[in-house]
């Protein structure tokens, strides 16, 4: 489990393409990384295979490629990164799984004051879990959503300055896309509601 507060940004160093997936080489100042930790990578639960001083790397199958933007980095891209939650850690953000749900595209990025409003595309078959004020994941990064337009299928989330200066949602525009990992407990309630 994870908490959505991203702890550094680390480069994607080599990407390998294989038959049924793909290898990924990250640079990291992550000291205490040991074969078999989860860690978030751009809001992507990987698995760590190998590691050393300063780099991991993790396989992504191609089912993770299919759902994620990690079909889309390439060798120099900027990644959020996250260690899984210690038992004894804090929950500082919401719960997070790691398991993404689906992508979005972002529509808007707006500077208010010391601020930024980012806009992104309602994600298709998922509206339903994104409700004002509430939890949402995108690339790894716990938010809160400030506002739902359901007639325009968008939704807005605010960035503070110090999420846009330790995240790589500084470097999104429109057109790009992000990994969505929606609330899990909207998803328990959706599911409890159904019997």
């Amino acid at each position: 489990m994870f908490t959505g507060i991203i702890e550094e940004t680390g480069t994607v160093e080599r990407v390998v393409d294989e038959p049924d997936g793909r290898r990924i080489r990250v640079a990291t100042d992550f000291e205490d990384l040991s074969h078999g930790d989860s860690v978030s990578v751009g809001g992507v639960c990987l698995t760590v295979e190998e590691h050393g001083d300063g780099w991991f790397t993790a396989f992504t199958a191609t089912e993770t490629l299919d759902a994620t933007t990690l079909s889309d980095v390439a060798d120099g891209d900027a990644v959020n990164l996250e260690r899984a939650l210690p038992a004894e850690g804090r929950l500082d953000g919401h719960i997070v799984q790691g398991h993404v749900d689906t992508t979005t595209e972002v529509v808007g990025v707006e500077a208010v004051g010391e601020d930024w409003t980012y806009t992104f595309v309602l994600p298709e078959g998922h509206e339903q879990y994104v409700a004002q004020k509430g939890s949402i994941t995108l690339d790894g990064v716990s938010l809160t959503v400030a506002d739902v337009d359901d007639r325009a299928g968008t939704f807005s989330v605010a960035v503070v300055p110090t999420t846009y200066d330790l995240t790589t949602l500084s470097e999104r525009a429109p057109g790009d896309r992000v990994n969505v990992e929606v609330d899990v407990v909207a998803k328990y309630v959706e599911r409890l509601d159904a019997y």
